[in-house]
């Protein structure tokens, strides 16, 4: 009677044990791989960072890097789990009722994960984005959402890490509108605004001078795509108008690019003495007060504060 359970345990037991530790070992081999991939894929855009096709093509290379790691440890564990059960004396032929079943019972009750498994696969064959791609997640139609840095990507799920830098997880199935902010190009966008006695012509004169000088500053030249556009009064509103420059930059540049300019064309405003809209503080009036509007907000001791906010 015992050497029926040590026999098996000198063959198929032993088997189990080499294909269990087989399977460790081949999964740490593949996550090493992965991350070979991954250094490399990071030395090659770190060689080419000016390009921005080959920016684009290393994301979408460093997300299907993840989740080729991830199928691929997938299936080692599983089929390392039939070979275990094969060699439990098992046989997988009376398995295929209860696997039916269990099969269908999963279909009703994880719709929604093969629902994410299938965006998943689709958001890589179409490739929305990829790994350290800027986007916004919103319902269709809608201009606001959830927006952040693409972190990590697999099948079933999106990472993003928000501005705050809180990590954001996804589900793929749950991506209904997807902008993507740093693909092909991007584009800087930066308003002014100015009081509306200004001689828009010499304002858009001195931001035309601000914005090229601008350009010119090492620290953002190698960002550029074009020229920087003044493309005039963009708004108008009570007691200001609004003057816009525009500029092409490197995908995902544009907001260091914006705050450079915007800089610069507060101080070039600043020197011209072109004022800015006051913006006096307003509060809200009492209950018991006759007038609809508050005066301005006076500090202690009696004095009133005065003044207009400055460009910058």
């Amino acid at each position: 009677m015992l050497s029926q359970p040590g026999d098996w345990l000198k063959k198929d037991g032993l088997i189990i044990v080499l294909i269990a530790i087989g399977a460790v070992l081949l999964a740490r081999l593949v996550r090493a791989l992965a991350g070979q991939a991954t250094r490399l894929l990071a030395q090659r855009t770190a060689m080419s960072s000016s390009l921005p096709t080959v920016a684009e093509e290393s994301r979408y290379h460093h997300a299907v890097i993840q989740v080729g790691e991830w199928v691929a440890i997938s299936l080692i564990y599983f089929v390392a789990a039939i070979l275990a059960l094969m060699h439990f004396g098992l046989p997988l032929t009376t398995l295929v009722a209860p696997a039916t079943l269990l099969g269908a019972a999963l279909g009703f009750g994880a719709q929604r994960i093969v629902q994410d498994l299938l965006s998943g696969f689709f958001l890589f064959a179409e490739r929305q984005f990829g790994i350290g791609d800027v986007v916004q997640i919103s319902q269709p139609g809608s201009a606001t959402g959830t927006s952040g840095t693409v972190e990590r990507l697999t099948l079933r799920v999106t990472e993003l890490r928000a501005a705050g830098g809180e990590l954001i997880v996804i589900p793929n199935g749950e991506l209904r509108q997807v902008t993507n902010l740093s693909r092909g190009w991007s584009q800087a966008v930066v308003d002014l605004p100015v009081a509306a006695q200004e001689d828009a012509a010499k304002v858009i004169a001195v931001l035309k001078q601000a914005a090229a000088a601008a350009a010119n500053q090492e620290a953002i030249k190698a960002l550029l795509l074009g020229e920087p556009i003044v493309t005039g009064v963009e708004s108008i509103q009570v007691g200001y108008y609004t003057v816009r420059i525009t500029v092409r930059t490197l995908p995902g540049k544009q907001w260091e690019v914006a705050r450079h300019f915007r800089q610069g064309a507060s101080a070039a405003l600043r020197e011209a003495a072109i004022a800015s809209p006051a913006m006096t503080p307003q509060i809200p009036t009492s209950p018991g007060t006759s007038s609809g509007t508050a005066g301005p907000i006076k500090p202690p001791g009696g004095a009133q504060g005065t003044g207009s906010a400055g460009h910058g």
